[in-house]
């Protein structure tokens, strides 16, 4: 009889803590991904990244260009997950998770956020796959946040590059912010020769209302827009 008792506090207590959003820690802190039936978002496994490759990389720098207009045409889960993987997703696990980019004391700030037609979705690095946060497609309300960019509202995919600043300034303090900028130069790069790579095309966007992309994407109070990078096949 105790232990029947003992059991259903114990799930009592379980379901409150839930029903208070609270989730275990994931990853460097964070909160674990929700289960793919929650109200969170439904979370949407990625193909296995491409880490060989087909194209040298002086060959990729050389075809490299902005581009701004794009096709009408969607890009698959697989095209999609090799984006995100090449901008900042996991490599090896050694001691801890090595990721394509270097990070000033391997803190790794940097949060990807990608928009497409069916709506707006986190990357998770770790699981490499999407959790979507929104059924709805925000590329127009996106590109009144730009200044009215029309690339950001015509490619079928925009990757945006937020940060927790915080997370590097507990070790590098008033250097953090110069070491969180430099790291979202190195993951934007990753990610336009990767386009590149696939026969696509994007280009950088730092143009923008920093309150109005973070409404958009529904960012949490500690996380920063830095770059916008539009992708898709050139048109």
């Amino acid at each position: 009889m105790f232990h029947a008792r003992l059991r259903a506090a114990l799930l009592g207590c379980l379901l409150v803590s839930v029903s208070q959003g609270a989730l275990p820690a994931g990853p460097e802190g964070g909160a674990a991904m929700a289960p793919a039936d929650s109200a969170q978002g439904r979370v949407e496994k990625l193909p296995a990244p491409d880490r060989t490759g087909t194209r040298p990389l002086e060959s990729l720098m050389q075809a490299r260009l902005s581009v701004r207009q794009f096709a009408p045409d969607t890009l698959d889960a697989r095209q999609l997950g090799q984006l995100l993987w090449a901008t900042c997703g996991i490599t090896q696990r050694l001691g801890f998770a090595h990721r394509t980019v270097p990070s000033a004391g391997a803190l790794y700030p940097l949060e990807l956020y990608l928009l497409t037609a069916r709506g707006v979705a986190h990357y998770d690095p770790f699981e490499h796959a999407l959790t979507w946060t929104q059924r709805k497609d925000h590329r127009a309300d996106l590109a009144r946040a730009t200044l009215g960019q029309k690339s950001v509202q015509e490619a079928p995919a925009v990757i945006v590059i937020a940060a927790e600043p915080q997370r590097t300034a507990r070790k590098y303090e008033e250097r953090a912010e110069r070491y969180v900028f430099m790291e979202a130069g190195f993951a934007c790069q990753n990610l336009l020769l990767e386009a590149t790579a696939l026969g696509l095309g994007g280009v950088p966007i730092g143009a923008f209302y920093d309150e109005e992309v973070a409404d958009v994407l529904g960012l949490p109070g500690e996380r920063r827009p830095l770059l916008l990078v539009p992708v898709g096949r050139p048109r």
